[in-house]
């Protein structure tokens, strides 16, 4: 492997340590990271599959906490719809324009992260939809709808439990769909060894996230990680 694949190894188990200390989406975190170093095109095929295992068994774990109206009603028809659009569009896009709009997305996250204030309202439902639609669009260009979605169903009354859950199948579900469209397409093979590769760091960090969840202060973590994918956002953009 080049210097760019073990630092993406690194990273994959920074992202995912994360994810298990704080809940904080593992792609999205990995993504902004590796695309400093490696072409989003590329990081894909890889990323997507990874966070498939991850998903599916959070699921499983979670499943009699699914909200499935939410999921089959409202989430998933705007997101497949979205998806579909992003991931068509990947194809007219080159490296540049893709690490730009990337890099806004997550500076858009981290900050308002930082700067979060009071939850909002109630949202009309049209807006909800709409705003669904868009997270899938995001899905479908970078593999990282979450920010966007999570805004999204910020005015539903569900508990942070029931839609942790919920959102775990959209992703599990929305992965799988990517993954078959990376196969067809013909990037998912060329990416199986690497994958078969990282895949023992997802245990790894799994098991080290779970450990020092128990003995560390999770909102100094998330602080952390918000200041790092700002410092990410705008070096994307910079080189974008």
């Amino acid at each position: 492997m080049s210097d760019a694949w073990l630092w993406l190894g690194l990273f994959i188990l920074l992202a995912y340590t994360l994810e298990a200390i704080t809940g904080f989406g593992s792609t999205l975190v990995a993504l902004s990271l590796g695309a400093l170093l490696l072409p989003i095109d590329d990081l894909l095929p890889v990323l997507v599959p990874l966070n498939i295992l991850m998903s599916g068994f959070l699921a499983w774990r979670n499943r009699h906490q699914v909200q499935w109206r939410l999921l089959l009603a409202t989430v998933l028809p705007g997101m497949l719809i979205g998806t579909s659009i992003g991931y068509g569009l990947r194809h007219w896009l080159d490296d540049g324009p893709m690490k730009l709009g990337f890099g806004l997305l997550i500076l858009w996250f981290a900050l308002r992260e930082l700067l979060r204030g009071a939850p909002q309202g109630h949202r009309p439902s049209w807006m909800t939809r709409l705003q669904t639609g868009a997270a899938g669009i995001s899905h479908g260009l970078f593999a990282s709808g979450g920010p966007l979605l999570v805004h999204a169903l910020a005015g539903t009354a569900l508990d942070k439990a029931p839609l942790r859950a919920t959102l775990l199948c959209a992703w599990f579900g929305l992965n799988s769909l990517l993954t078959l469209a990376f196969l067809h397409d013909g990037s998912l093979a060329p990416a199986l060894p690497r994958i078969g590769t990282y895949a023992p760091l997802l245990v790894l960090g799994a098991l080290t996230g779970e450990y020092l969840h128990q003995r560390l202060a999770e909102g100094h973590f998330r602080t952390a990680i918000h200041l790092l994918l700002c410092l990410c956002g705008v070096l994307l953009c910079w080189r974008a």
